[in-house]
């Protein structure tokens, strides 16, 4: 439990700290955020919790297949923002554009050989 409770902190703290980042540089705190360090850190506890190699090299290919469906919200949340969308609305059509385009990878992966 303490182990879980230690996971927990950590990644809530990188969280927090990007959140702070943001409100003096917000490209920077993009950059922070970019990085994959919440998957480099569930590759740690995976290898840490397993020792399975081809458990973690499946988890790492996994991984790149679902941050393609994702990465058009990063530009549909702002282009939405920019033509004076409120921010709430926003976002939930950013996530829902996300969601849709999980399902469509998970649909289409087995049909192009992916195994997810």
């Amino acid at each position: 439990m303490l182990y879980l409770l230690a996971k927990a902190a950590l990644s809530g703290a990188i969280i927090a700290a990007i959140a702070e980042i943001g409100r003096r540089s917000p490209g920077f705190a993009a950059l922070v955020a970019s990085l994959p360090l919440v998957s480099i850190l569930g590759m740690i506890w995976l290898w840490r919790d397993t020792r399975e190699p081809e458990r973690l090299a499946a988890h790492a290919e996994a991984t790149f297949w679902f941050v393609l469906p994702s990465l058009p919200m990063f530009l549909a949340v702002p282009a939405l923002l920019r033509r004076g969308a409120p921010f709430w609305p926003a976002l939930a059509a950013g996530c829902v554009l996300t969601v849709g385009l999980y399902f469509a990878m998970l649909w289409a992966a087995p049909r192009l050989g992916l195994k997810l």
